[in-house]
């Protein structure tokens, strides 16, 4: 289907979000104020997981369109979207979509309370992706920032799943503690720290443990040396690069002073004449002084 058929596809006023193009992060657009109501709500749905939308050429209008779909849904609190909507997630794991990643988990957290137990649920499904599911363990966290009333479920979800660290990857695990993290769940901490004991956290995500307790109040500074992570690596790598860099800055400027001292003070004088061979004179010839005599008597003496 082309993009005229596609744009034929849609009815108004849904229609209207084919051209709106790329949204900012943050913005909050009235959707309704379109004329868009609840009657909208299957047909917001077929827009925002639309595959030929979803994977449309970059340089299009139409590519953006599922994402207001999806805002628009949320700004409804549509519950009969967050199956459909969760199902985008595991965009995440095959196309490394990061609007899917990191506007997606917002929108269904203004769902509310009709959002926790799927989002819950597609968690601990293991036969979604890991991205997928650590964007559901995001949502989960946006649902409880989003909802204060409903943060203590969340958090008691979050802390279910972490609870089975032993059969799951590092990097979910640290992902959970993430979302506990953002929610600065304290009563959470038995859990967390179970998890890091037995080594099953990333800790290039969060810090380690001491960075958790350190978060959440319980210390006020470390006690301990960070064990050597990615992200401890990656800092020693960054602060070597910057090193190496200053260096060659400096000898960069050393060579620059060399450089403008030997341009304003030219080692060398000026250029030797050039050298003019004498005339050659024949052996007999006269002597060119005008003495009348042989050169070879005269100055050839």
């Amino acid at each position: 289907m082309n993009s005229e058929s596609i744009e034929k596809s849609y009815n108004s006023p849904v229609n209207q979000l084919l051209s709106f193009g790329e949204p900012r992060r943050h913005e909050r657009r009235d959707y309704t104020a379109l004329g868009i109501s609840q009657e909208a709500v299957p047909e917001l749905i077929r827009m925002a997981t639309d595959e030929q939308l979803n994977n449309g050429p970059q340089g299009s209008n139409l590519v953006w369109a599922p994402v207001h779909a999806w805002r628009a849904l949320a700004q409804m609190r549509a519950p009969e979207a967050i199956t459909p909507l969760l199902a985008l997630l595991q965009r995440v794991d095959d196309f490394d979509d990061d609007w899917v990643q990191s506007d997606l988990p917002k929108a269904l957290a203004q769902i509310g309370a009709p959002a926790i137990a799927p989002v819950a649920d597609y968690l601990a499904d293991t036969t979604h992706g890991e991205w997928a599911r650590v964007s559901a363990a995001d949502t989960l966290g946006h649902v409880g920032k989003a909802n204060p009333e409903l943060r203590a479920e969340c958090v008691a979800r979050l802390v279910a799943q972490l609870g089975k660290f032993a059969e799951q990857s590092e990097t979910l695990n640290a992902f959970l503690v993430s979302a506990l993290w953002d929610l600065r769940a304290v009563e959470a901490m038995p859990v967390i720290e179970r998890a890091f004991a037995s080594g099953r956290v990333d800790e290039s995500v969060n810090g380690d443990l001491e960075d958790v307790q350190i978060h959440f109040g319980l210390k006020t500074k470390r006690e301990y040396s960070r064990k050597p992570n990615r992200l401890t690596e990656m800092s020693g790598e960054y602060a070597e690069a910057g090193g190496n860099l200053s260096a060659l800055e400096h000898e960069n400027a050393e060579l620059r002073a060399t450089l403008d001292e030997l341009a304003s003070e030219p080692p060398f004088g000026p250029p030797p004449e050039p050298y003019l061979a004498p005339p050659k004179i024949g052996r007999n010839e006269p002597c060119p002084c005008g003495s009348g005599k042989k050169h070879k008597k005269c100055c050839g003496a």
